[in-house]
């Protein structure tokens, strides 16, 4: 198994962003196991967290743009595609505004950064989802298409036809995620002179001058344009080099754009949340029809991880027996309702309750065809996530744990007396404040029965 890593220690960077024009300082920060990607707000109130989920993603135009809770970060896919293309899997990116800097229009300067700040291997072994059979997704209005098939490495081939003379077909390929800092990283954005004169006029592109994003020029240019493109880019003059882009810059690649266009969508593709192993086939591809396959794969992978029932080996000596338990919680029988603790982790939890026929709840609820009752076993789940939350405080035994919120409950099969039940919960999020939000999920004869978002607080005793 690969190990989980982040990077050995903080770094920042300072720069404009492509669409707002804002100066901004971003700083790629360690981060726990689990953790992902995770994008700070650092110059708004509470320091909002927004993680790179491809649930969250709104708009898609000239970038992917995720919004949670009314909390914005635009154009996320270069930074993102840094980050796995250095083959990390849990770093926290703060920004001091909603968009990170352009730099060049590539990621090669996030690269070198994550590079001079150091890589460092983590505990927890790296969750990757092998693709065992093709999926696709199409834009049908566009006749862009994103597919993935079996292979042994994770690999990306972009085609590219833009129907122009200056720019036609192109195709670019990765092979592994080692050939990323060398032969993709580079790559800078780009854009064509009509395109860029409709984001001019829509006043986007604020922080873009010719340093950090390539202009293909696919028509003629007028005078009047000339002027704005002189005033926009704040350039004396402009001209266009022989093959077809402004000048003051040189390709790097006569393919740099489908590079670019491969780095987008390593970028989007982090939205997943999972590492994939598979290659994956994009036909023209963009950010709409990219987060979209992002989507699906994600739903897809979480589904597969659902309805896949963890193994324990239930006879290994616990991590905490009933006694052990006890002096954390506060409940006490008949409310105590978790007899192990099996596993625990910075991120995770894993408990036992064997159910018996002399539970108190068994009298009255239905008698003659006794089933647990599924209050309990969220009650249950969330004495479990209270075991978790209660380890991050020396003195456990002076807090209370309190629910704040319960979402997404699913109950799917009954729980009878007999029956042992086994709970799950990892965090959805960092632990901040005293507040913990799991996800929960209770298993018992080779099936999931019980599943729920939940989020309690741990407030000191009076």
């Amino acid at each position: 198994m690969v190990k989980q890593k982040t990077i050995k220690s903080e770094i920042t960077l300072e720069g404009v962003g492509l669409h707002t024009g804002q100066n901004v300082k971003m700083t790629f920060k360690p981060a726990s196991v689990n953790n992902g990607f995770t994008f700070v707000r650092v110059d708004l109130e509470g320091q909002p967290v927004i993680e790179a989920d491809a649930n969250y993603v709104v708009t898609t135009q000239r970038g992917t743009n995720l919004e949670k809770l009314g909390v914005k970060i635009q154009t996320s896919e270069h930074v993102l595609a840094a980050l796995v293309g250095c083959d990390l899997d849990n770093v926290i990116i703060e920004l001091n505004a909603s968009e990170p800097p352009i730099m060049d229009g590539s990621a090669k300067y996030f690269v070198e950064a994550i590079e001079k700040a150091g890589v460092v291997e983590q505990e927890a072994d790296r969750s990757v989802y092998v693709v065992k059979e093709v999926i696709s997704f199409t834009d049908e209005a566009t006749g862009s298409e994103i597919t993935v098939i079996p292979a042994d490495d994770y690999q990306v081939t972009a085609m590219v036809d833009f129907g122009t003379k200056v720019l036609g077909t192109q195709n670019a390929t990765m092979k592994s995620i080692s050939e990323f800092k060398d032969e993709i990283a580079d790559c800078r954005t780009f854009s064509f002179l009509h395109e860029l004169e409709g984001l001019l006029e829509h006043g986007l592109i604020k922080g873009g001058d010719l340093n950090n994003a390539i202009v293909y020029v696919d028509k003629e240019i007028s005078p009047e344009t000339m002027e704005r493109l002189k005033v926009a880019f704040g350039k004396d003059s402009i001209s266009v080099k022989p093959n077809g882009i402004l000048d003051n810059l040189t390709l790097h690649y006569p393919n740099e754009a489908a590079r670019h266009k491969l780095l987008d969508v390593v970028g989007d593709l982090a939205l997943i949340g999972t590492r994939i192993k598979g290659k994956v086939i994009a036909n023209k591809p963009g950010h709409f029809v990219n987060t979209m396959f992002a989507k699906k794969m994600s739903k897809i992978i979480k589904n597969e991880q659902k309805n896949h029932v963890p193994v324990y080996d239930l006879h290994k000596e616990p991590l905490m027996d009933v006694t052990k338990i006890q002096s954390m919680l506060p409940h006490r029988y008949p409310f105590i309702l978790v007899d192990k603790i099996l596993e625990m982790s910075d991120s995770h939890v894993v408990g036992l309750k064997n159910v018996t026929m002399n539970e108190q709840f068994f009298v009255g609820h239905f008698p003659g065809a006794p089933v647990m009752p599924g209050v309990l076993i969220i009650e249950a789940m969330a004495q479990t996530g209270g075991i978790l939350i209660l380890s991050t405080v020396p003195d456990p035994e002076n807090y209370l744990t309190y629910f704040m919120k319960i979402d997404n409950v699913k109950f799917k099969h009954k729980v009878l007396p007999g029956d042992t039940l086994i709970f799950k919960l990892e965090l959805l999020s960092p632990i901040r404040r005293g507040i913990c939000h799991m996800q929960a999920s209770a298993y018992a004869n080779g099936k999931l029965v019980t599943e729920a978002e939940l989020m309690a607080q741990i407030v000191k005793k009076n």
